[in-house]
């Protein structure tokens, strides 16, 4: 009976340990929304709430001398390719691996995975060299391709991992009633790997708009700078002084949707993570 009992009885300290882990990670996203509507004159202040609530921040922001909507468009860009490119690409790539035989197939999928263990930042003067040559710099193509070989190893991966806990049956039998392979693979697989492809996706289009030391790198015109790049880069009234009050809004700006996305979709991420699991 206590054996039984003790999980019950114990419940209380995972809920505890959620609420800790919970408010360690909101707190630092707390205390960059207050800032953010905090007036210049009061960020340094220490009260949990601002007083007077203030939008001079977000007008700083978005005045046309900053140029933060041509910023958020050119993460749009970036994010959304890399997202639309990693998906149809890893899912063929993932299929043909979980799915087909061919020779040297152990081999591929383990240089799939090892290209994801370089850091990116061992990469940035070959590539920087090589966009150079060919005359991408300052060029979106410039920051996608990048992008595209840290996001596809990772994705091929996952997906590869679903598709292989698909019943074969699926196919066979859609084979049988008279659907070629190909057809089987877009009328019955795509469909029931729907949750594990929007996972992806999602996953994907994070990284891809949080992505910071290529598109760093890579542009040097104002024009072509992500959002992040253009955050770091914020100058106050005095040059190298810098505005905290006005960095808080834009990081409020480029974090809150990612947030309200997540939280809308996040049973399906969930069961897009856990399905691949259970046969």
């Amino acid at each position: 009976m206590s054996d039984i009992k003790a999980p019950g009885g114990r419940r209380w300290l995972f809920n505890i340990g959620i609420a800790v882990i919970v408010l360690y990670c909101l707190v630092p996203f707390y205390w960059m929304v207050v800032s953010a509507f905090r007036r210049t004159s009061d960020i340094g202040d220490n009260s949990p709430l601002p007083s007077p609530f203030s939008l001079d921040n977000f007008e700083a922001v978005f005045s046309p001398a900053v140029g933060f909507w041509r910023s958020l468009g050119n993460s749009l860009v970036v994010a959304g390719t890399t997202t639309i490119v990693t998906l149809i690409v890893g899912t063929f790539a993932a299929y043909t691996i979980a799915r087909l035989d061919f020779r040297f197939k152990n081999i591929a999928a383990g240089i799939i995975i090892a290209t994801s263990m370089f850091p990116g930042v061992s990469l940035i003067v070959p590539l920087l060299k090589l966009f150079t040559d060919i005359g991408w710099i300052n060029t979106y193509q410039s920051m996608i391709l990048p992008s595209l070989s840290f996001a596809l190893p990772l994705a091929v991966w996952t997906l590869a991992t679903f598709f292989r806990q698909m019943p074969k049956e699926l196919e066979e039998a859609a084979m049988v009633d008279g659907l070629t392979r190909g057809q089987a693979f877009r009328k019955v697989i795509l469909p029931l790997a729907a949750p594990g492809m929007f996972t992806t996706a999602i996953i994907t289009f994070i990284a891809a708009w949080n992505e910071f030391i290529i598109a760093l790198s890579m542009v040097n015109q104002k024009e072509m700078k992500t959002a992040t790049v253009a955050i770091s880069q914020f100058t106050g009234a005095y040059g190298y002084d810098s505005p905290f009050g006005t960095k808080m809004a834009a990081g409020v700006i480029v974090t809150v949707p990612l947030v309200v996305v997540v939280l809308i979709f996040q049973r399906r991420i969930i069961a897009g993570l856990t399905a691949g699991g259970v046969k």
